[in-house]
């Protein structure tokens, strides 16, 4: 299968890992009630896509600790129980949260937060380290981020962290933490709607890995949504919602009709080979850069077997790479 070093800190992973949002459960805003969830979830079959993305070789696992106010950290804790040394896990810092009342307070990245923050992870995690800390906080003045990497590299010295790394798509930002130490990636959106060249281009200049958070374009990508069948859970996060940043679905939970336009042109080329749609989805972002490590998310094992098996296909090649290119970029003119 695929493999990718995880930065400058030599570990390495498959190019795949999973990503934990989802299997957080529902919380919201205390303020305005917006749902951050993916709707109600099932524990076990959550814990149990989990042993099979390790079974199939899966190792980088991330989560945060705000999804599902905490309840992801929890389950990827139970879920490694046993086999922690077999894992890399990535979780994130910056939003605070209500774990009982499953509720959004807001931000706070004072370095006595973080260092609390930290401990409140290892516990839910049930690890006395974290492999990859992740700043949560992407649009976080860089004039004040010296601050936060200052912290970070002093939990690296207590061994509580081994790495970190910060979750945005501005590259000053990107290339401010880049600098430090014990930086090993960048956690940013790509996929076929959001190439995000700039962010690559940090990640490869610093010797960063690129973390892809919304390979699938929150599910967009996988072909399961349309015009008649978009979102209807009030729980999920992609349903009725007034979040700006949210362009994959409508406020209405349907995908967006230029989205699923350009999606229907360059379908046959994703799915050439045996891929599934998804799985020609992920082989797009691994074209991209061989610093790139998509994080599809999951509900079940079955989504799980599917995103990993697109690592036997590996990536597009270069000629379906200029083909997409060509397609997608006369349809924006």
């Amino acid at each position: 299968m695929l493999k990718r070093k995880l930065g400058k800190s030599g570990i390495e992973t498959e190019a795949l890992g999973i990503g934990c949002w989802a299997i957080g459960g529902p919380w919201h805003d205390a303020v305005t009630g917006q749902e951050y969830g993916w709707g109600e979830i099932d524990d076990s079959e959550s814990i149990r896509a989990i042993h099979q993305a390790i079974d199939l070789g899966v190792t980088l696992i991330d989560t945060a600790d705000n999804y599902g106010a905490g309840h992801s950290e929890r389950i990827v804790g139970r879920a490694v129980q046993g086999k922690r040394s077999q894992v890399v896990i990535a979780t994130k810092f910056g939003y605070v949260t209500d774990e009982a009342a499953k509720e959004a307070l807001g931000k706070n990245a004072s370095a006595a937060y973080i260092k609390q923050a930290c401990e409140a992870s290892l516990r839910r995690l049930g690890t006395d380290y974290i492999d990859l800390y992740q700043f949560h906080l992407g649009d976080y003045p860089p004039d004040q981020a010296e601050e936060v990497m200052a912290v970070l590299e002093d939990l690296v010295s207590e061994g509580k962290i081994r790495w970190y790394g910060w979750s945005t798509d501005l590259p000053d930002s990107a290339q401010l933490f880049a600098k430090g130490r014990y930086c090993a990636a960048i956690q940013h959106d790509l996929n076929i709607f959001r190439e995000n060249d700039a962010i690559l281009q940090v990640c490869e200049e610093y010797g960063l890995a690129s973390i892809n958070r919304g390979p699938l374009a929150m599910g967009l990508l996988t072909g399961k949504y349309s015009a008649n069948a978009g979102v209807s859970n009030p729980k999920d996060i992609r349903g009725k919602h007034n979040l700006g940043w949210l362009t994959y679905f409508n406020s209405d939970g349907k995908p967006s009709p230029k989205l699923t336009a350009m999606l229907s042109n360059i379908r046959d080329i994703l799915t050439s080979g045996g891929r599934t749609l998804a799985q020609g989805a992920l082989a797009w972002i691994w074209a991209k850069s061989e610093d790139t490590i998509p994080i599809p998310g999951f509900r079940s094992m079955r989504q799980v077997k599917e995103n990993v098996q697109a690592l036997q296909f590996g990536p597009l090649t270069k000629e379906q790479m200029q083909q997409i290119d060509q397609i997608l970029y006369k349809e924006s003119q």
